[in-house]
C-alpha cells in the first residue's frame, strides 16, 4: 500500500509538471522604465508557518505568494503578519499542492525536520528551487536522496545557516572568515582539534530535552495532527510533542544537537576544507537514552582520517579547552591566540575565496549557492551521526565514501529510518 500511495503521489507530481511553463526572467527594459518586472522579484511558498517561517517573508528580491501549514492558527498569524501584503496570497494545508503552482519559483521548507527531505525532494521534482532550514535533513540517508533528486532536476538549493558567510560566530567574536584564513595559514599547523562547548562560546541547549510521562490529549481542532506527524510513526498527542517543543523527540529532531548542530559545525566543516568529507568515527559519552524522548550528553567526539577531530562538549567539563587547538598554537573565543602578533603575521596570507552568498543571484543565474545540498548534506551528517551514536550508546566506524557505519547493522539501520505509509522520499 506504502509503494501504490508513492507511486500516485509521483504519477500526480510528474502529471502537474506537465502543465508548468519554464521560469524565465524577464529584463526590465523590455517592459519600460519605471516597471518593476514580476520576474525581477522571485516568487515564494512557505511551507510551515511557525515562527521561523513567518520570520522570513521580508527578505529581499522575494515575495510571498503562498502559505501551507498543518494548523489553522499558524495559516492566520501568518497571514495577519502579512497584512495588506497578504492579498492574493493562497494558503493551502498540503504541501503536494504548493509545490505544483506554476507561479512559485522558490520553496521555503520551515517545518519540523523530519519533513525536511520529503517536502525539499518532491519540491525539486517539481522543478522548484529550495531554501531549507536546518538541520537539512533528520536522517542521514534521507540526505543522500536529497542531494541526488536536487542535481537530477537541476534545482538551486540553500541551506539556511548562514554563519559561514557573514555573521558575528557566536562567542568567537568574529566572522568565520579570519577563522578560516588563519586555518588555511598552517599557523595552527595540522591536525587540528576544535572544542565546541560553552567554554568556547557555543550553548548547546540542554533544556530541548523530552518528557518520558506524556498523557495523551485531544487534538486541537485546528491541528490536521496526522499530517504533522507525516512519515514518523503514530504516538497520541501531547502538546509538548508539536510546535515549539518538538525537538525534545526523536521521532522529529534531536534536541540541542539538532536544533543547534548545524549552526555550529557547517563553519568548522569549511574552515576545516572538509565540505566534501565526514569522519571516519564518532565516541560517545552520554546517559542511556530514552527510546523516546531526547537526553542529554557529555561529550561528543568526531575524528576524521587525517586526524583532526570536532570535540562537542556537553557539560563544560573543559573549561581552558581553546577554540581550535594544533601542533603550533591555539585559537580562543574573541580572536585570542597564543601565537605572537597573530593578526600581523595573518595579514601576510591570502584571503579565503568569495563565495556565491545572494541566493536571489544565484536562482535567476542559475549559480551554486555557497551552502549547497552537497555540503549541506555533509555537516547535516555530522549531526546525524552523533544523534545515531547516542541513541545507540556506542562508538561507532564511518565510511564517508559510501557513506555507511563499519561492520554495525544497528546503526546502519538507523540510516534509513522507515517512514510512515504513505510517505517516501
Amino acid at each position: 500500500m506504502a509503494k501504490q500511495n508513492s507511486d500516485s503521489r509521483r504519477a500526480f507530481l510528474k502529471n502537474s509538471l506537465g502543465a508548468l511553463a519554464a521560469f524565465t526572467i524577464v529584463p526590465r527594459h523590455v517592459l519600460g522604465r519605471g516597471y518593476l518586472a514580476p520576474s525581477d522579484q522571485l516568487t515564494k511558498a512557505i511551507i510551515g508557518t511557525g515562527g521561523m517561517g513567518r520570520g522570513h517573508f521580508g527578505y529581499a528580491g522575494t515575495r510571498v505568494v503562498a502559505l501551507c501549514d498543518v494548523d489553522r492558527s499558524h495559516l492566520q498569524l501568518a497571514m495577519d503578519q502579512l497584512g495588506d501584503k497578504s492579498k492574493g496570497v493562497k494558503t493551502f494545508s498540503d504541501y503536494r499542492e504548493v509545490i505544483t503552482l506554476p507561479e512559485v519559483d522558490i520553496v521555503h521548507v520551515a517545518t519540523p525536520p523530519h519533513w525536511h527531505g520529503i517536502i525539499a525532494a518532491d519540491a525539486a521534482r517539481a522543478g522548484k528551487d529550495i531554501w531549507c532550514e536546518k538541520p537539512m535533513t533528520a536522517t542521514i540517508g534521507e540526505g543522500k536522496r536529497l542531494v541526488e533528486a536536487v542535481q537530477q532536476h537541476g534545482r538551486i538549493f540553500r541551506l539556511n545557516t548562514w554563519f559561514r558567510f557573514e555573521d558575528r560566530f557566536y562567542g568567537m567574536g568574529t566572522t568565520v572568515k579570519p577563522i578560516k584564513k588563519l586555518v588555511d595559514s598552517g599557523l595552527l599547523g595540522w591536525p587540528l582539534k576544535v572544542t565546541v562547548s560553552k567554554h568556547t562560546g557555543f550553548d548547546w541547549k540542554f533544556y530541548w530535552v523530552g518528557k518520558t510521562n506524556l498523557d495523551p490529549m485531544p487534538v486541537p481542532k485546528e491541528l490536521d495532527y496526522d499530517m504533522w506527524l507525516g512519515p514518523a510513526p503514530y504516538r497520541p498527542y501531547n502538546p509538548h510533542r508539536v510546535h515549539q517543543t518538538f525537538r525534545g523527540y526523536w521521532d522529529y529532531d534531536g534536541g540541542g544537537l539538532g536544533d543547534m548542530g548545524q549552526h555550529y559545525l557547517d563553519p568548522i566543516q569549511y574552515f576545516l576544507g572538509k565540505d566534501d568529507t565526514s569522519p571516519v568515527s564518532v565516541e560517545v559519552d552520554a546517559p542511556q537514552q530514552h527510546p523516546d524522548a531526547v537526553g542529554t550528553w557529555r561529550r561528543i567526539t568526531y575524528t576524521y582520517a587525517d586526524g583532526c577531530q570536532i570535540i562537542l562538549d556537553g557539560d563544560g567539563a573543559d573549561e581552558k579547552a581553546a577554540y581550535i587547538e594544533g601542533p603550533k598554537g591555539k585559537l580562543y573565543p574573541g580572536f585570542r591566540s597564543d601565537i605572537p602578533d597573530l593578526e600581523k603575521k595573518l595579514a601576510a596570507f591570502p584571503d579565503p575565496a568569495p563565495q556565491q552568498i545572494d541566493f536571489v543571484d544565484a536562482v535567476k543565474n542559475r549559480r551554486k549557492f555557497a551552502l549547497n545540498e552537497e555540503n549541506g548534506h555533509r555537516s547535516a551528517t555530522l549531526v546525524n551521526m552523533g544523534k545515531i551514536a547516542l541513541r545507540l550508546n556506542r562508538s561507532l566506524k564511518f565510511d564517508p565514501v559510501k557513506q555507511e557505519f563499519i561492520d554495525d547493522a544497528g546503526a546502519n539501520a538507523l540510516i534509513y529510518q522507515p517512514m510512515r505509509g504513505p510517505w517516501t522520499i
